[in-house]
């Protein structure tokens, strides 16, 4: 279960969802954390999410908005 984290700041929507780790990164982390015999097999790929957060965090420090892939995502189809 996960809460929301008063932090009093004015961000984007998707940094909050990311401070409060809600996050579609974070999610796909505590999937392979949780999911027994997951961690080995997908390390890689929770080590990008993990990367996709640092990159985030860093992004938002300097430009002020989200990263172009979360700006720019639309439903496929």
């Amino acid at each position: 279960m996960r809460g929301y984290k008063e932090s009093g700041t004015t961000t984007t929507p998707f940094d909050m969802v990311v401070r409060n780790d809600l996050d579609r990164y974070r999610l796909v982390m505590d999937v392979i954390d949780r999911v027994p015999g997951l961690a080995v097999r997908a390390a890689a790929v929770r080590q990008a999410m993990a990367d996709a957060r640092s990159r985030h965090h860093d992004w938002i420090r300097e430009h002020g908005t989200d990263l172009p892939e979360v700006a720019e995502w639309t439903w496929g189809g």
